[in-house]
């Protein structure tokens, strides 16, 4: 699967002062690079306002969302949304 970034994404984890969310969030990506349904992700589809969306753990209370997306023969993984649970979905 392809991995892309919106500019919103990456504007808000560069934000983010604490490193060991950018850390936490690297070694989730390299997981979902490997295995995007590996069961540590969490990987799964959102409701409501996210419906479309999926959503994947960086750590026991941040998030990654993103959307997918096929572009010719490739899966595409827009991710435009980190935060925390509570920031997201509240």
């Amino acid at each position: 699967m392809i991995v892309r970034y919106n500019a919103i994404f990456l504007k808000i984890l560069k934000k983010k002062r604490n490193v060991r969310i950018r850390k936490d969030f690297k070694i989730a990506i390299n997981l979902f690079y490997k295995d995007p349904l590996n069961k540590k992700l969490d990987n799964h589809e959102l409701e409501r306002e996210w419906e479309g969306y999926r959503s994947i753990d960086v750590n026991a209370d941040w998030r990654a969302v993103y959307k997918e997306k096929r572009e010719g023969n490739s899966l595409v993984a827009y991710f435009s949304a980190i935060g925390t649970h509570e920031e997201l979905y509240t």
